[in-house]
C-alpha cells in the first residue's frame, strides 16, 4: 500500500494576480503546473491507500484520496464499521483510476480484504497466535473469522481432547496458529490445537521423565476403544488394554470406566522412549485368586455363569476374576466328543464338580456329567448279556456300526451280525445314521468301555431251517443277481442267496448264464456253519443225459446178467471137481516122497 500525501497550499500564491487572469504570476506556467501536480497522490491500480471521509449518506460514503475527484463507495461496505463520520481516515482499494465514464472507483471491502490476506501470510510466515471468531459449524469441523477472512478449524485441531460437541465453540473467540495456506484458492487452515500441544510438550517432557514402572497415577478417560481405555496423564497418554480393567471377563470398556472419569492407574510398561505407556486398572484390587475361600476342595459342587465358549469347552466364573474350564469331555459321559456349544451357551448358570484346583497357577477344572451316575458302574446288570435294547446309530465303519443306546453306552453290531441271511458289503446298504435299531447285548467290555452287540441274534437262526429245505441234491428256482469273474450271486427263496461258479452256470446250449436270468439250480453244496450254499445249473442237464446213458444200458446189463446165472452152475460144479483131483494128487505125490 502507498500512503497518501496531500501538499499544503503555497503560501506566497499571488490570488490576486490569478483572479486577474495572470496564473503564473512572478512564476512561469510549467512551474505552476508542477505545483499543483505535486498536490495530488501519484496512487494507481489495485492497491491500498488511505482516504479521507467528505460525506456519508444513506447509501453512499464519498471518499478523498487527493485525486483531481473524490470517489463513492457503496455505504454497505462499512457496516462492520457503524461508528463511521466525516473526516474519519479509512483504507481503500483502488479499483481503477478512471472508468469508461472517467471516474474513480474505490472499494473498502477489498481493501479490508487485501489487508487481511497480507495479514494472514504474515501470521504463518511469522509463526503467529492471532484470535479470531467461531462463526458457525461446517462439516468436519469449524469457520472461523480472521481479518475479515473466513478460515477452516478442522475438529481434529480444536483440542487435544476428542470433541464431542461443537456446538460448544461457537460464538466464542480463541486464539489460533496459521497452519496452511492455498495462495490459488485462497483457503486458510488454522489450529488451536497447535497452541495447546506447544503448553503441553513441556509437561510431557516433564512427566516422561519421571515416569516408572509401577508408579500409580492418577489420569482423566480421554477416549474408549473396543480394545481399550485411553487415559490422559496430564500431556501424555497411556493405555489401560481390556484386559487390564478387570480381573473379571470385559467385552466392552464401557462396562468399567466412562468418558472423562478421573481415575488412578499404574504404570505397567514403556518402550525406551516412553512415547507408549502400558496402563492398569486392575492391578489396583487384590487378585480374586487370593480371595478364593479356602474350604472350596476338588469333588465339591460349585455353582457359576458361563461367560466364554470354545469348541474345546466352557469357562465358567466361580466369582469375579475366578474361572474354571468345563472341558467339553467333561460334558457328558458319551464317548462321541461333540462341540461344546452343543450343551452349554453364555449367560448359562450352571452347577459343576470341582476336579481340579491349582491355587499356584490360579487355574480349576470342572465337570458336569460328573451330577450323573457313570452309567458303566452298574452295565452288567442294566444291560446284561442278552437282553434287547434300542440304540440310536450314530456312524459307520467298514467292519460294522456304531450306536449309542444311552448317553455314554455305546455298542458296536459287526457286519455279520446285521442279517442271517444278507450278504452286505457295507452297513449303509443296511441302515442310515440317526435311525433306531433293535439290539441285543452280546459281550460287555468294562475296561473300554464298549459293548458288543448283534441285531439278527433277534431272529432265530433260519439256516437251521433251510438245512431241510436246500439239501444236497434239491432243485430250486433262482435269479442272477450278480455276475462276477468268479462266478455269480443267486437268489433264492426265503431270501436266501448261493452262489455258483462260472462252470455251473453254462446252459444247455452252451451259452453262460447272464444278470437277471431266471433259472432252475441244484444244490452240490450247503453249509451252516459258514452259511453257504453252492448252486450249479449246468449240473440239472448232466444229471439227466447220465440219467438217459444208464436207462439206455438197462436191457443189456439185464441179458448178461441172465446168461451169468445160467452158467454158473456148471463152472462151479467143474470147479469143485478139479479141487478134488488136484487135492488126491497132493497127497500122493507126498507119499512117494516120503
Amino acid at each position: 500500500m502507498s500512503e497518501l500525501k496531500i501538499q499544503t497550499p503555497i503560501e506566497d500564491f499571488d490570488w490576486e494576480a490569478y483572479e486577474n487572469g495572470n496564473v503564473a504570476g512572478d512564476k512561469s506556467r510549467e512551474e505552476v503546473m508542477k505545483t499543483y501536480d505535486q498536490t495530488l497522490t501519484t496512487a494507481k491500480d489495485n492497491e491500498v491507500v488511505t482516504g479521507v471521509v467528505k460525506s456519508i449518506s444513506k447509501r453512499e460514503v464519498r471518499v478523498d484520496i487527493g485525486m483531481k475527484s473524490d470517489a463513492i463507495i457503496p455505504v454497505s461496505e462499512f457496516r462492520y464499521n457503524p461508528d463511521l463520520k466525516v473526516g474519519d481516515e479509512v483504507e481503500v482499494f483502488i479499483e481503477t483510476l478512471e472508468d469508461k465514464n472517467g471516474q474513480l472507483r474505490l472499494s473498502h471491502k477489498k481493501a479490508c480484504q487485501t489487508r487481511s490476506w497480507d495479514r494472514v501470510n504474515k501470521a504463518l510466515e511469522n509463526d503467529e497466535v492471532i484470535k479470531g471468531y467461531v462463526k458457525s459449524r461446517t462439516k468436519g469441523g469449524m469457520i472461523v473469522d480472521i481479518f475479515g477472512i473466513e478460515a477452516f478449524l478442522p475438529g481434529s485441531q480444536i483440542d487435544v481432547r476428542p470433541i464431542r460437541d461443537y456446538d460448544v465453540y461457537v460464538d466464542t473467540t480463541m486464539d489460533f496458529k496459521v497452519v496452511k495456506i492455498n495462495q490459488e484458492f485462497k483457503n486458510v487452515v488454522v489450529s488451536h490445537k497447535a497452541l495447546i500441544e506447544a503448553e503441553l510438550e513441556q509437561q510431557k517432557k516433564e512427566i516422561i521423565s519421571k515416569l516408572e514402572k509401577g508408579q500409580v497415577l492418577e489420569g482423566k478417560v480421554k477416549n474408549i476403544t473396543p480394545y481399550g481405555v485411553f487415559v490422559d496423564l496430564g500431556g501424555v497418554d497411556g493405555l489401560v488394554h481390556i484386559t487390564d480393567l478387570s480381573w473379571g471377563r470385559v467385552s466392552d470398556p464401557h462396562e468399567v470406566v466412562a468418558l472423562d472419569q478421573d481415575i488412578k492407574v499404574v504404570i505397567l510398561d514403556f518402550d525406551d522412549e516412553k512415547k507408549r505407556i502400558a496402563l492398569g486398572l486392575k492391578q489396583l484390587q487384590p487378585h480374586p485368586w487370593d480371595a478364593l475361600s479356602e474350604e472350596i476342595k476338588v469333588g465339591d459342587h460349585i455353582h457359576g455363569k458361563v461367560v466364554v465358549m470354545a469348541d474345546y469347552g466352557a469357562f465358567v466364573e466361580v466369582q469375579p476374576g475366578v474361572e474354571g474350564l468345563i472341558h467339553v469331555s467333561e460334558m457328558s459321559w458319551s464317548q462321541h466328543l461333540r462341540s461344546a456349544q452343543d450343551f452349554l451357551k453364555v449367560g448359562d448358570e450352571v452347577e459343576a464338580v470341582v476336579l481340579t484346583l491349582d491355587r499356584d497357577e490360579r487355574k480349576m477344572s470342572l465337570g458336569i456329567k460328573q451330577l450323573k451316575n457313570d452309567p458303566w458302574e452298574n452295565i452288567e446288570e442294566k444291560y446284561a448279556i442278552g437282553s434287547r435294547h434300542t440304540a440310536k446309530v450314530r456312524n459307520f465303519t467298514n467292519f460294522g456300526v456304531f450306536v449309542e443306546i444311552e448317553e455314554g453306552v455305546d455298542g458296536l453290531i459287526h457286519i455279520s451280525d446285521l442279517s442271517w441271511t444278507k450278504k452286505i458289503k457295507h452297513p449303509s446298504e443296511f441302515t442310515s445314521v440317526g435311525n433306531d435299531i433293535e439290539v441285543q447285548v452280546l459281550e460287555i467290555d468294562k475296561d473300554n468301555r464298549r459293548l458288543s452287540l448283534g441285531h439278527k441274534q433277534l431272529e432265530e437262526n433260519p439256516w437251521d431251517v433251510f438245512e431241510n429245505i436246500f439239501t444236497v441234491g434239491s432243485i430250486h428256482e433262482g435269479t442272477v443277481t450278480e455276475v462276477m469273474d468268479k462266478g455269480a450271486v443267486i437268489a433264492l427263496d426265503h431270501g436266501v442267496e448261493g452262489f455258483a461258479t462260472p462252470k455251473h452256470l453254462v446252459k444247455e446250449d452252451g451259452t453262460q448264464a447272464q444278470l437277471n436270468d431266471k433259472l432252475n439250480f441244484k444244490v452240490i453244496e450247503f453249509n451252516k456253519d459258514s452259511k453257504r450254499i453252492i448252486l450249479s445249473h449246468s449240473r440239472i442237464a448232466e444229471d439227466i443225459a447220465k440219467g438217459e446213458a444208464r436207462a439206455a444200458k438197462a436191457p443189456k446189463k439185464a441179458a448178461r446178467k441172465q446168461e451169468e446165472e445160467v452158467a454158473a452152475p456148471a463152472i462151479e460144479k467143474t470147479t469143485l471137481g478139479d479141487l478134488s483131483a488136484l487135492q488126491a494128487l497132493k497127497e500122493q505125490l507126498s507119499k512117494e516122497g516120503k
